[in-house]
Parts: C-alpha cells; sequence; structure tokens
C-alpha cells in the first residue's frame, strides 16, 4: 500500500485522530499530514524537531530487538494528545489523536492496515 493511501485510511480509522503522517529516516515527513478539519497545536518548526526526535529514538529501539523483539508501536499519554508511533522498516508512521481515557484499541486497529 502506498503511504499516502495508509496515511488516509488511518484518519478515517477513528474521529479524534489528529495527523496521520510517514517519517523518514532522517526525521522529513514523506507522506500524509493533518486531518483537515483539526488545527495543529505547534508550529512547523516545532514538527520538524518532534519528527527528528521521533526518527531517532524509534532507531534507538530498534537496538533491542534482538532480546526484546521487534517494536510494533510506542504510545505517549500527554497532557493534550496521544502520540504513537510505528516502525516501518526504514520509515515511522506517526500517528496523533485527541486525549481521552479509552484508546487501547486504536493502535491495534492501525496495526491491522499495516
Amino acid at each position: 500500500m502506498k503511504y499516502d493511501e495508509l496515511c488516509e485510511r488511518i484518519k478515517k480509522v477513528d474521529p479524534k485522530i489528529r495527523f496521520a503522517g510517514v517519517i523518514n529516516s532522517k526525521g522529513r515527513l514523506v507522506s500524509g499530514g493533518m486531518v483537515s478539519s483539526k488545527k495543529p497545536l505547534e508550529d512547523t518548526k516545532k514538527d520538524e524537531m518532534l519528527f527528528m526526535e521521533l526518527a531517532l529514538r524509534v532507531k534507538m529501539r530498534s537496538e533491542f530487538d534482538d532480546e526484546l523483539g521487534q517494536v510494533k508501536f510506542s504510545l505517549s499519554f500527554r497532557e493534550k494528545l496521544i502520540v504513537m508511533s510505528f516502525p516501518l522498516k526504514n520509515d515511522v508512521l506517526l500517528v496523533s489523536m485527541d486525549k481521552r481515557m479509552s484508546f487501547d484499541t486504536i493502535p491495534f486497529k492501525i496495526l491491522k492496515l499495516l
């Protein structure tokens, strides 16, 4: 599946999803973006920093794959939203959604699309 199509399908998984994008290994957004009806919480410069940090963090996590198994997804429960990352070979799928208490099914729905 092409990344653009994947991001659009993920945006439709749940109405609370705000962003679905693919970040390359250098931390650049290569596909996807904000859901058109949602307003970004940060500016573009902060997005770039977030993407670079995410790419590095995902790469660092892979160092433990032999001992612990591959990471399927990571989730951060922040004060204003939930951020999830899904490793995709050399890239990373980043998904953010509005904060809510029950979020345990969404990442598994996304995994099924991958």
